[in-house]
C-alpha cells in the first residue's frame, strides 16, 4: 500500500515570531518544498504571504510561488482558497483561476480561533462549479461533523464528482473538533466508500494523530502549518525535519511512500492543464 504526503510549509496564521524557520517569502517557500520533495512529499499545499507576512491571495505571488516550484521539481500543487481569516471570499476563490492540479473547498463558515472563518454557501457552490469547469480537484476540509454532511450536498448537486472525494480531517482548531483518537475514528467511519483522506492533526497531537490515520489507511500531512515543534520544546527546522518524520513514521508501518505519478493515479487528479 502506498500513501500520500503532503506537505504544508507555511499556513496563514504563524510568522517568524513564532518560528524563525517559517517560510514566507516565494523564493523561501519554493527552497522548502523542494527539498520536502526530495524527502518523499509529492503534493504541496500552499499557503501566501505579502512582505509584511500577511495572507495574500495576490496572485502576482501565487504564481512567482508555483512557477519557482515547478522549475526545481515535479511536485503536485495545492492551492489553499482558505488564505486567511481576513481575506475576502472572492479574491481567495480567484486563485484557483491559476488552474493548480488540486484546491482546498472548505464547505462551511466557522469559528476559527478568536476569529471568522468565512464561507457563504451560494459562494461555496459557485467555487466548486468553477472548480469543476477549469479541472481543479477539490480538497474538501472537513473541521466538524457537519461540514462533511455539507460536502454530500454538494456533491448530491452534481457540483462535486464522487470517484473518490477527496478530504482533510481537520482537528485540533479551536472552533472545530478536538485532536481525539475518537473523533478521527468517528469521521473517518462517516466518510463515502472509496474516499480519500488525510488529516491535519493541529499542534501537539500532530504526530500521534498521523500514526493512526496511517494506520488506518489514511495519508499523512506534514509542515510548519500545523506544527512548529519537533518534538516537545523542540521548534522544528524548517518543514523538512517534519517530512522527514512523517516518512520514517510510514516506512516503519510497512507502508511505501507514493511517487507523483503514484499520487496522480491515488487521487484521480484531472489531466494537467496546458494553460
Amino acid at each position: 500500500m502506498s500513501i500520500v504526503i503532503t506537505v504544508a510549509p507555511t499556513g496563514p496564521i504563524a510568522t517568524t515570531a513564532d518560528n524563525p524557520h517559517l517560510p514566507t517569502q516565494p523564493e523561501e517557500i519554493a527552497d522548502s518544498v523542494v527539498a520536502a520533495y526530495s524527502a518523499g512529499a509529492a503534493v504541496a499545499h500552499l499557503h501566501l504571504r505579502d512582505t509584511d507576512q500577511r495572507p495574500t491571495a495576490d496572485l502576482t505571488i501565487a504564481r512567482r510561488t508555483v512557477d519557482l516550484i515547478a522549475e526545481r521539481c515535479p511536485i503536485l500543487i495545492q492551492l489553499s482558497t482558505g488564505v486567511g481569516l481576513d481575506v475576502p471570499f472572492e479574491e481567495r476563490a480567484a486563485l484557483v483561476e491559476l488552474r493548480p492540479r488540486m484546491a482546498t473547498l472548505n464547505p462551511c463558515s466557522m469559528s476559527f480561533g478568536t476569529g471568522e472563518f468565512r464561507n457563504p454557501p451560494a459562494q461555496v457552490r459557485r467555487l466548486a462549479a468553477r472548480m469543476r469547469e477549469l479541472g481543479v480537484k477539490p480538497e474538501l476540509e472537513i473541521y466538524d461533523t457537519g461540514h462533511l454532511e455539507a460536502c454530500l450536498r454538494l456533491r448530491d448537486e452534481g457540483l462535486l464528482d464522487d470517484e473518490p472525494m477527496q478530504f482533510s480531517i481537520v482537528l485540533g482548531v479551536a472552533g472545530g473538533m478536538a485532536a481525539t483518537p475518537e473523533n478521527l475514528l468517528t469521521m473517518v467511519g462517516r466518510l463515502p466508500e472509496g474516499s480519500v483522506w488525510q488529516v491535519i492533526a493541529i499542534g501537539r497531537a500532530n504526530l500521534r494523530l498521523t500514526a493512526i490515520a496511517l494506520a488506518l489507511g489514511g495519508n499523512a500531512r506534514a509542515g510548519l502549518e500545523d506544527t512548529l515543534y519537533l518534538r516537545k520544546g523542540e521548534l522544528s527546522h524548517g518543514n523538512l525535519p517534519l517530512v522527514r518524520r512523517t516518512a520514517m513514521l510510514a516506512r516503519d508501518l510497512d507502508l511505501a511512500i507514493a511517487s507523483v505519478e503514484e499520487t496522480e493515479r491515488l487521487l484521480h487528479l484531472p489531466t494537467a492543464s496546458a494553460g
